[in-house]
Order: structure tokens, then sequence, then C-alpha cells
């Protein structure tokens, strides 16, 4: 019953790529590269990097080498970059543009950046055409990282690697032009909220019709409430009710309405089973758990009778939950592990 969520890339310890709509600006390329750069310290890369050299310059942790210099307007800060990237360390992709992105470049803000290790550093000093490689210590990296999270870093950034970037510009954004993508961007976002909210009624009504030819055909008296869903309480619970803000102790089986079940903590066919555990109201789980457990008191034994729209609608869940699947999940609220 968990939620899917969507990660972003993440490139190397905060270096996230992503798509987004900025503000962008455009200016004449300088002759020379902004003063801020200076000549990096020669050193190789680890394995099958990039290998810096005195070639290179040095901005804010970043090591980089501008391969091809075309003259036009740089980024500014303020503005937005067009381009693709690759991210690698050694043999392994952290990152590619063109792969998580479908094919198309992505754009990002240009900004001040103040922390160190951040490929963006490099912004300013690119033009569209121009393509440049980057290279980022995991030492330095590791320095912005508090010492309570590297426990949970991932095994390639250690001491002694590098991340190697291959970074090339598309297109330098006006401010003008980048605002008006963010528009029409905002405006295809709403236009396709209400498309999927008008789905989503008349889905009510389709999962409605089906789960009230269910009940007949099954002879089950089913309590509806105003959002769609139904409950049937099986074993009233003789502890305190259950509120949005509790976390509660859960056992649980999630079934098609075939009788096909997809997950379970009591079944030890799928291996695990230990209560689940979730803050009621904290968005945490579908909605139609966030409604139904709160209208039970500890140790009730009850039935949820879940319409798609409150489950995981169109998009489904995996191989088992189709798009658009009712779900019947069997409950019990086996404790309020913490209140409110």
């Amino acid at each position: 019953m968990k939620r899917f969520a969507i990660i972003p890339l993440v490139v190397a310890g905060s270096l996230v790529l992503q798509s987004q709509s900025v503000s962008a600006q455009a200016k004449k390329k300088p002759a020379v590269k902004p003063a801020a750069a200076k000549p990096a310290t020669a050193k190789k890369a680890t394995g099958g990097g990039i290998k810096v050299d005195g070639t290179f310059k040095m901005i804010k942790g970043v090591s980089y080498k501008i391969v091809r210099d075309v003259p036009g307007k740089n980024a500014e800060i303020g503005g937005g970059l067009e381009f693709n990237l690759i991210a690698k360390c050694d043999t392994l992709v952290l990152g590619d543009s063109r792969t998580q992105n479908g094919g198309k470049p992505v754009t990002a803000p240009v900004q001040a950046v103040d922390q160190t290790a951040q490929f963006q550093s490099v912004f300013p000093m690119l033009s569209a055409g121009d393509s440049v490689l980057m290279s980022i210590s995991c030492d330095t990296i590791l320095s912005t990282v508090p010492a309570e999270q590297r426990s949970q870093l991932p095994p390639w950034l250690k001491s002694g690697n590098r991340v190697s970037i291959y970074l090339s510009v598309v297109s330098v954004k006006s401010k003008e032009d980048m605002e008006k993508e963010a528009e029409k961007a905002k405006a295809a976002q709403e236009a396709a909220a209400k498309e999927a909210q008008a789905n989503a009624l008349k889905q009510v009504e389709t999962d409605d019709k089906i789960l009230q030819d269910y009940f007949k055909k099954n002879n089950i008296k089913a309590t509806k409430t105003a959002s769609g869903l139904y409950y049937k309480i099986n074993e009233e619970g003789k502890g305190p009710k259950v509120t949005n803000g509790m976390t509660v102790s859960m056992n649980y089986t999630g079934k098609l309405l075939d009788g096909t079940p997809f997950d379970s903590n009591v079944d030890p066919s799928f291996n695990h089973k230990e209560p689940f555990k979730f803050p009621v109201g904290g968005h945490q789980v579908i909605a139609g758990w966030d409604e139904g457990i709160a209208l039970f008191n500890k140790g009730t034994k009850a039935t949820l009778y879940i319409i798609s729209p409150l489950a995981y609608g169109a998009r489904g869940a995996g191989p088992k939950i189709g798009p658009n699947s009712v779900l019947i999940f069997d409950v019990e609220v086996v404790d309020i592990v913490t209140e409110k």
C-alpha cells in the first residue's frame, strides 16, 4: 500500500540532475574565461575516468576543461542552460541525461553556487555548442557530507575515487524564453490535472458499480464513505480511536477483486511478517488507507474496499496491480505506537 516515489537522478552526493523550467538571461561571451577560475593541481583520475592535468582549471572543488569553445553568449546567473550530460565513477555510469530524459536534453538553472563540489559552478563559463569535461574528487564530495550520513552513501562514493562528468551545451536560453516555457509548462500541468481529475471522477462511478455488483454477488454489507471508500468491520476493537497524526502498527493482506493476493505481512509466502507501521494521515500510504484506518479503534479487524482513485489509479503498481484496479485489504489495527 506504500506510495511509489519519483526519485531524481543523483549524480554525486548533492549533484542532482533534473529537468526544470527556470529564468535565463544571455550575455556576450568574453574572449577570456572569468578570472575566478584557476589552474588545477595535476593528478590522474581513478581507473577509466578523466585524467586531470595542468590544462584543467579549478572552481569550487570542480576541475574542468572546456574542450570545445564556441563563440556566443555565456550562460548567466539567473539564467538557464540546456545540455546533455553523462556522469561516471571509473566505468560505472552514475547518470545519463539522454537515457533518463527520453533522449532529450535537460534544462537547469544557472545560479550562484556557494557549496563545494557542485558541477553547476561551471555553468557561467559556457555558451551554446560548448563541451566541457569535469572531474570532482570523492574526497571533496565527502567533505561536504555530515558524518552521521556517511553510512548511507553508495559504495562508489569513497576516498580516492573521482567523478567524471561529460557535458555538452545545447543552448543558452534567454530570460524571456524561460518565462514562456515556464508558463507553457504550468498551463500543460494544469490541463493535465483537470483531465486527470475528470477521469478520476468517471472512474469513481465505474468502480462503484463494480463494487456494488461484487457486494451483491457475495452478499456483503459494507459502509460507504463520501469519498467512495467502502469498509466492513469484522471485529470491533476495544482500544482508543485512531485519528490523524497517530502512528499505528498494522497487519494486512491485500487482494485483487478476484481474490488474488498481491501483498501481506501475515502470509509467510510474502517474506515480511513484521507489523507495518505508518503515520495516519501522513500521505505515506494510499489515500484509501489514510482514510480507512482513521475509521477504526485499536484492535479492530476490518475489510477495506478501495476504489482505484483512492489506490494506485490509472498508473497501477508493479506487475500485479494493473491500471484502475479496485483493491481489497483485510486489516487489523494491532497497536497505536505513538499518539499525535
